[in-house]
């Protein structure tokens, strides 16, 4: 099995630089074809080598960030997608830095059918890549082990990736783990702990350990605050520690320099679309531009986060609060073309740049629903151990229709894990999202609040 797993490494690996190498050699041929004259003094013959291997970094760098690397993992339109980002982003900075270079800036009439030659490029052996993983790595056998509540959620999260997973049998916990792990060597890829009470569960996860078994599993809310845990050496037995706070005071301040430095700067560049978007939605019926709400951030304090309206002015006559539904016909016509592009989110800027919200952090919710949400997962409020933030780990890992548990477990995931570079990765990331259309889906018609049947998953998980 490790020979196997570090074959398929190798393999990713390569067909991922292969796809980084094409590019390279795409700008390696324009800079040098076009663009190395134009130094006031032309660099020597190691100078544009050295260039060159700059730019191969670049694009690596922003290739890992979007992800565009994991051949064989992500689907083609997520690979191709987060591609298009990196080199468009890499292109971008390159761009910038030879105009620096030239003291002018530069002509972009062969950087742009290069960048459409890259991107042409990069689709294309995605999808080759792709194909090649698939064909010499298949989906991997799966034994599902589960507990007593529903397992369709699972088991159609599983069957959208056929490329990923079979599901070769299912077993209820009640089974007993003897009889489970007389199945579980039985030629299976691995196995699924999904919803298991903590007892059995770590009964199972060490016989599996024991025996090399691969296994995935559903984590609680425990398992999530404990993976960001310290470990102490403070005697002879290992300690872990979990913060009252994990952001320590140098990482609040640079936190808190990026976003006013990067607000300001953002306040600037898309002041006309702010503009343009603000009189369609006044044009569109008359109502006023901008749509104040009282969400909550860190410590659970009140705030008026700022948005530009996309609903009609009825919309919540009735006092009720809920999400956007599903093609909801409470969104305007200009509303739901600024929600699909992220329009309406702009004037959050002003509440980053006052300092109620981060770039990123948990999405603030409504008193009202946090309320609700609370009556099920008395662990919601531990989201709000941090300030709020225009995007967070759920926006880029998850959807807008995700189940409140799974969004509070990515939360807890980024606040466990914070770090600078991790902010810096999700605010790259949240671009890509932008064009991700399941983003934006809206909730099921029986999610009022995103609240499901079995959002009660939260109560008493570690049973």
């Amino acid at each position: 099995m490790k020979k196997v797993e570090s074959f398929k490494r190798i393999v990713q690996l390569l067909l991922a630089l292969v796809n980084i190498a094409g590019q390279v050699a795409i700008f390696a041929f324009c800079y040098l074809s076009f663009y190395s004259t134009w130094f006031l003094k032309p660099l020597y013959f190691y100078g544009h080598i050295l260039f060159v291997l700059l730019y191969s970094a670049v694009i690596f760098a922003f290739s890992h960030i979007f992800g565009s690397l994991k051949i064989g993992y992500q689907r083609n339109v997520d690979l191709i997608l987060s591609q298009v980002m990196a080199s468009v982003i890499a292109n971008a900075l390159m761009w910038g830095m030879l105009s620096l270079m030239c003291y002018q800036p530069m002509n972009i009439v062969y950087y742009t059918p290069m960048t459409i030659l890259q991107i042409i490029w990069a689709s294309l052996w995605t999808v080759i890549s792709n194909l090649v993983y698939k064909k010499i790595f298949p989906p991997r056998k799966i034994l599902l082990v589960h507990g007593d509540r529903p397992i369709d959620s699972i088991v159609k999260k599983l069957s959208s990736r056929k490329d990923k997973f079979i599901i070769a049998k299912k077993m209820n916990a009640s089974a007993g783990f003897e009889t489970i792990m007389e199945e579980a060597v039985n030629g299976y890829d691995g196995v699924i702990l999904w919803d298991v009470n903590t007892e059995e569960r770590n009964i199972l996860l060490k016989n599996c350990y024991g025996k090399s078994i691969r296994v995935y599993i559903m984590p609680k809310i425990s398992d999530v605050i404990l993976s960001g845990a310290e470990q102490l050496h403070i005697f002879d037995s290992p300690l872990l520690l979990t913060r009252e706070y994990n952001m320590k005071i140098d990482q609040r301040f640079l936190k808190r320099l990026i976003d006013i430095v990067c607000s300001l700067i953002l306040i600037v560049l898309t002041s006309p679309f702010m503009l343009i978007t603000a009189i369609l939605v006044k044009c569109g019926d008359g109502g006023p531009v901008l749509y104040k709400q009282t969400r909550c951030t860190i410590n659970a304090r009140q705030f008026k986060i700022l948005k530009f309206r996309s609903m009609r002015l009825d919309a919540e006559k009735d006092g009720v609060a809920r999400l956007a539904q599903k093609n909801d016909d409470r969104i305007t016509p200009i509303g739901r073309f600024i929600r699909r592009v992220r329009l309406d989110e702009l004037p959050q800027l002003f509440n980053i740049l006052k300092g109620d919200m981060s770039f990123i952090g948990p999405r603030p919710e409504r008193p009202e629903i946090i309320e609700k949400y609370m009556e099920a997962m008395p662990e919601f409020a531990y989201r709000m151990k941090v300030k709020a933030g225009l995007a967070g780990y759920a926006q880029v890992y998850g959807k807008y229709n995700t189940t409140p548990y799974d969004k509070l477990k990515l939360d807890l995931f980024y606040i466990e894990h914070y770090s600078v570079w991790l902010d810096i990765k999700l605010m790259f990331m949240t671009l890509r999202v932008l064009f991700t259309p399941d983003a934006t889906e809206g909730v099921k018609d029986e999610q009022v609040t995103a609240l499901l049947k079995d959002a009660s998953e939260g109560i008493k998980e570690d049973e």
